[in-house]
């Protein structure tokens, strides 16, 4: 019998690539929540203790968690309220609200989502409230056990929280502050932030009823710690089926991760970015490209999937214009050079855009101006000009002045990958000035 297992356990190529692609795409889609958050023990510690006031002692807190996107703000949470609700008493009594300022975009979509999310449809019903605060108020008092003793605990927690200070008159805010001071029912207030300048939004009257206790997280990543990261991202665990597979796949990634333009890859995606999406993003696309006829990751792989990942969507968009939409952004250019980045406006343009077609006998550009127009406005819509604030009122269309919202390298980049490019545009566009 074991040597028949010894025989099975070495699968086809292909199972095992497959079985590869499966465990990879669930590692880096399907985010699992570390057992212990690495580096932010203290803020983990601190979150604990405070949640734990409201959920099982019944303490009105307010709390802020502030730090860049990809900091592990939502990772923090997370991990603290698993290990909350693994308390018999939270776990019976603590209720959660999820709101998040994408999504509710005023207040009345925000009370709204809280009658929801505490199934507090039915008890509301057609009742119409003089204000917010009396509807909120409403909702907090029918949570009530029945002996009128306690209310249970509610966690309110709103992520995107800076845009809820956008809100008219910061009414959900200010009744949530004010419940969570005065102690009309336990709420903690929990906001998640990537603005450091929070609290400069808020209104005097917010501000005062706001604890002012605020969690920062910022990211201590050093590139050795994101090197380890990248390798056991894409190691295999030791009970995959096929051993000597995996032992041969791991000891790939250990080289890949020890190669120089790997290094140099990766690196360029850490100075840009610590965020672990975007370093998920990279490895996914290099795994893509893993078949049976290639089943390891080369460096070539990963500095393809590096050069997709800083695709300049704007120099791609280039790639796409007729030719005289490309000659009237070459003219723009010109113009910039000469006037050193000053404003231009489509009349201008069409005098440089003539002084080219003069210099070249042919007449295969001769546009009509009507023509010429309908070009210069789809490159308004495509965002690769716009017009200088205020200049749109009361001018006519050929005279207002446009900035060009294109770099000279990226229109470089375009007439050199333009499919088809006629030499003399290429030429006009290579030359410094018309």
């Amino acid at each position: 019998m074991s040597k028949r297992k010894v025989k099975d356990a070495h699968l086809p190529i292909g199972e095992c690539i497959t079985q590869v692609q499966e465990i990879m795409r669930e590692r880096l889609c399907h985010q699992q929540l570390p057992d212990k958050p690495e580096g932010i023990e203290a803020q983990h510690k601190h979150l604990l203790e405070l949640l734990k006031r409201t959920a099982v002692h019944g303490e009105s807190n307010s709390v802020l968690i502030v730090g860049p996107r990809g900091a592990g703000k939502t990772m923090l949470l997370k991990c603290v309220l698993r290990e909350l609700l693994e308390e018999k008493e939270a776990q019976k009594n603590l209720l959660q609200v999820h709101l998040n300022g994408l999504l509710q975009t005023d207040d009345r979509i925000a009370l709204k989502e809280i009658t929801r999310q505490l199934h507090l449809e039915n008890v509301v019903g057609d009742k119409v409230f003089g204000s917010f605060a009396e509807n909120l108020a409403f909702l907090l008092e029918a949570l009530k056990k029945g002996d009128r003793s306690s209310s249970r605990p509610v966690l309110f927690i709103l992520d995107e929280f800076d845009l809820f200070a956008h809100h008219k008159n910061q009414t959900l805010l200010y009744n949530l502050f004010d419940v969570s001071q005065s102690a009309q029912a336990p709420i903690a207030v929990v906001g998640i932030t990537c603005r450091l300048d929070v609290l400069e939004l808020l209104e005097k009257r917010v501000k005062s009823r706001f604890s002012h206790r605020q969690i920062h997280l910022l990211s201590s990543l050093t590139f050795t710690k994101y090197l380890e990261r990248v390798q056991t991202q894409l190691s295999l665990p030791d009970d995959f089926p096929d051993t000597k597979f995996a032992e041969d796949w791991n000891d790939s990634i250990k080289t890949l991760c020890e190669d120089k333009s790997v290094e140099d890859v990766l690196q360029r995606h850490f100075n840009s970015s610590k965020d672990f999406r975007s370093m998920q993003m990279l490895l996914m696309l290099c795994l893509s490209r893993v078949t049976v006829a290639k089943p390891a990751i080369k460096p070539a792989d990963l500095q393809e999937a590096s050069r997709l990942c800083f695709a300049d969507a704007k120099a791609n968009m280039l790639h796409g214009l007729s030719i005289l939409e490309l000659c009237l952004i070459i003219a723009m250019k010109h113009l910039n050079d000469v006037y050193e980045g000053e404003p231009f406006n489509l009349q201008m343009v069409h005098n440089e855009f003539k002084k080219f077609l003069q210099r070249k006998s042919n007449s295969m550009y001769n546009f009509e101006q009507p023509v010429i127009m309908k070009a210069f406005e789809h490159l308004q819509q495509l965002e690769l000009i716009r017009p200088v604030d205020g200049s749109a009122a009361k001018t006519q269309r050929e005279y207002q002045l446009m900035r060009l919202m294109l770099d000279h390298s990226q229109i470089m980049e375009a007439l050199q990958k333009y499919p088809q490019c006629p030499t003399e545009v290429k030429q006009w566009g290579m030359s410094a000035f018309g």
